[in-house]
């Protein structure tokens, strides 16, 4: 077929209006996924008028809508956040660290691999079942809890066997529920590392650890941090693996009873006993409010939505201002 042909001419003609109208799809259902986001976004701020104030953030939870506060919430999901991310860093990255770095291309180490991609997948009311039977009911092998007494010099701390409905049990639950996430972010992130600079490191007498150490990890933190948020970021706005949890919908303090920043600096008793108190969580608090039978509210759990998108909006901000920072620094 000639190439200056009109069947040739044809055939460009089509090609080039068919590469138009794909690029018209996308731009119609970018704008059209953008303009609901809006409308949801409109309708939710609107509800929140004259809700959402500095007192709404500071008070406790009551029954009286215009009492409502979503404190014990908050502090809630900010323990469940910080005990999750201490307890699912470390295991997540040095698992991928040891698959991508150490471990030979095994059956076993592709079973692992599979079994991991696998639980990526699994929906999040799985991992609550599996946190209330391991953690809640220590798989029912015991009618009465059993306390523990850890005697520090200054305080003791009390907690129980099986953990119970506890903010420690729930930042076990969402650790299972984001390890898998992790995992596979950092191995992601590992694997955009030139093989070169591990080539050149070992070569010039670095042992495999100090590769692993200097030059692959601060490489490939940028994509590791962000999959770290990222997942943070599903594990605080998650609600059923939480609800099947036991946790309370509505809870009128904070755990360790933390009133304010200057009780936690004068009583640090209080934040040493908080991991082992009771929760609530800011989606268990609008989930409550939601199924009220007081249509006002509806208003309050607007209030705390627009809270929730708050903090994701700035945990998702820190992965780009983190992946961006770091990007900089990164000379191949």
């Amino acid at each position: 077929m000639s190439l200056h042909g009109p069947d040739y001419e044809r055939r460009l003609v089509w090609r080039h209006f068919l590469g138009l109208m794909f690029e018209w799809a996308c731009r119609l259902t970018t704008f059209l996924s953008l303009g609901i986001l809006a409308v949801l976004l409109f309708s939710i701020g609107r509800q929140a008028i004259g809700w959402l104030d500095w007192g709404f953030l500071v008070r406790s939870n009551s029954y009286e809508p215009r009492e409502a506060g979503i404190m014990a919430g908050l502090m809630g999901s900010l323990w469940l956040i910080l005990l999750t991310a201490i307890m699912s860093v470390p295991l997540g990255v040095g698992a991928a660290v040891y698959l991508e770095e150490y471990a030979k291309p095994t059956r076993m180490t592709k079973f692992i691999q599979l079994n991991i991609s696998n639980l990526a997948g699994v929906p999040s009311i799985v991992y609550g079942i599996l946190g209330f039977t391991v953690f809640v009911r220590m798989f029912g092998l015991r009618d009465r809890p059993e306390e523990f007494i850890l005697d520090l010099w200054f305080t003791e701390i009390r907690f129980f066997l099986p953990l119970g409905r506890i903010v420690l049990s729930g930042a076990c639950t969402l650790t299972l529920l984001s390890l898998p996430v992790v995992i596979i972010s950092a191995q992601e992130a590992l694997r955009s590392v030139p093989a070169s600079l591990r080539h050149a490191s070992l070569a010039l007498g670095a042992t495999k650890w100090q590769t692993v150490r200097h030059q692959v990890l601060p490489a490939a933190l940028p994509g590791i941090l962000t999959g770290v948020i990222l997942s943070l970021s599903r594990a605080i706005g998650e609600t059923a693996p939480l609800a099947v949890l036991g946790a309370a919908a509505q809870l009128s303090f904070a755990p360790g009873r933390i009133e304010s920043v200057g009780d936690a600096i004068q009583n640090p008793s209080k934040m040493l006993q908080a991991p082992f108190d009771q929760f609530t969580a800011i989606p268990l608090q609008i989930y409550g409010w939601i199924n009220d039978p007081k249509p006002v509210f509806e208003h309050v759990a607007a209030a705390g939505i627009v809270v929730l998108l708050v903090v994701l909006m700035l945990l998702n901000g820190a992965a780009i201002f983190i992946r961006q920072r770091f990007q900089k620094k990164i000379r191949w």
